[in-house]
């Protein structure tokens, strides 16, 4: 198709208009946030509103309804006025007490993913956590919902490791931010018993949710991956390479509590690892080694005088829901929609 103006493109255009379209497409996402800071803030302030109202001047819980009437008569372009959402917004003032926290970080988040901070984070440090992950990560409520109620904030950063002696100092306080403990696999159809490539096949059959678990930075490589050393073939569990540490991860798997013999074994596949696949401009390969239980006193001493970087985190398997309760729970559909009620009221 040619081009409606028919027009020779003069040397250097072709660039200059990409350059033009991600300018506009950026300003456009500036918008869109900066839209969204607005009716954050907007909504914090009638939330205070309404509190100085019921606690200085003791008006009552009617006033809520009477509110939302009055609002949505006068702004029936705009969503968001309803009595439920109104009461959203005292909670969300009752809960974040300071202006300014709410314009530098709170803002920044869609309204939907605010309210399940609200709901489901009890402690403010807590809450902060979260949403500065949100906000890093770009994650969906979903995901956001699903990383508050598998405890991340506990977990992030709990594994037992070498790091601090086996890494320079910047990249240790990364790694070991990266590794957490326990990890929960509670997306894998398999029973608490299952054996160790039961397991590996399971997570890479859900590498997604996998990679979801183990956290931002990691990109499969394979599983059971070949080393061949002095003639003889070993067998890596799983590999992954992450991007911001820029290493490898050798991650082995266990169905057993923690043995001594395991750091030993997985400190001579990452010098394996070092030597025949690591680049030039990578760093040090990392290992992490996945196991059903560990005792902390015998996982610290086993790690005393490994020589690699090595973490050592439990891991704990959950169930499928059962077929005979699954009728009784909300489909994901009806999750969707009220959800979707609580953005759009």
């Amino acid at each position: 198709m040619k081009h409606p103006l028919n027009l020779s493109q003069p040397e250097g255009y072709k660039e200059w208009l990409k350059d033009v379209k991600e300018r506009i497409r950026c300003a456009q996402q500036k918008a869109v946030l900066a839209a969204n800071s607005e009716i954050i803030l907007l909504y914090w302030q009638i939330g205070r509103d309404i509190l100085e109202r019921q606690g200085q001047q003791g008006w009552g819980a009617k006033v809520v309804d009477r509110l939302a009437d009055d609002l949505r008569r006068e702004f029936q372009d705009m969503k968001g006025f309803s009595p439920r959402n109104l009461l959203f917004m005292r909670a969300f003032a009752e809960t974040y007490t300071h202006e300014p926290n709410v314009k530098q970080l709170v803002s920044q988040l869609p309204w939907g993913h605010i309210i399940h901070l609200i709901q489901k984070v009890k402690t403010t440090d807590e809450r902060e956590w979260y949403a500065r992950a949100d906000i890093e990560y770009g994650w969906s409520r979903a995901v956001l919902v699903h990383q508050i109620e598998s405890g991340l904030y506990h977990r992030q950063g709990k594994a037992i490791t070498n790091f601090d002696k086996q890494l320079p100092a910047l990249q240790s306080e990364l790694a070991q931010q990266t590794l957490k403990d326990p990890y929960i696999f509670d997306f894998l159809n398999i029973g608490k018993e299952a054996h160790e490539r039961d397991i590996e096949n399971a997570l890479v059959e859900h590498i997604t949710r996998f990679l979801l678990e183990l956290g931002a930075g990691f990109s499969y490589v394979g599983k059971q991956v070949l080393l061949e050393v002095g003639g003889e073939d070993f067998y890596l569990d799983l590999l992954f390479y992450h991007l911001k540490l820029r290493c490898y991860v050798v991650i082995e798997l266990k169905a057993v509590a923690f043995k001594p013999e395991y750091a030993g074994k997985l400190n001579f596949y990452l010098s394996a690892v070092d030597a025949t696949m690591k680049h030039e401009n990578d760093n040090p390969s990392i290992g992490l080694i996945l196991c059903k239980d560990k005792n902390r006193l015998v996982a610290e001493y086993a790690l005393k005088d490994i020589s690699k970087p090595v973490g050592i985190s439990g891991y704990r398997l959950i169930e499928s829901i059962p077929e005979d309760l699954q009728g009784s729970l909300p489909s994901i559909e009806q999750i969707e929609a009220e959800l979707s009620e609580v953005d759009h009221d």
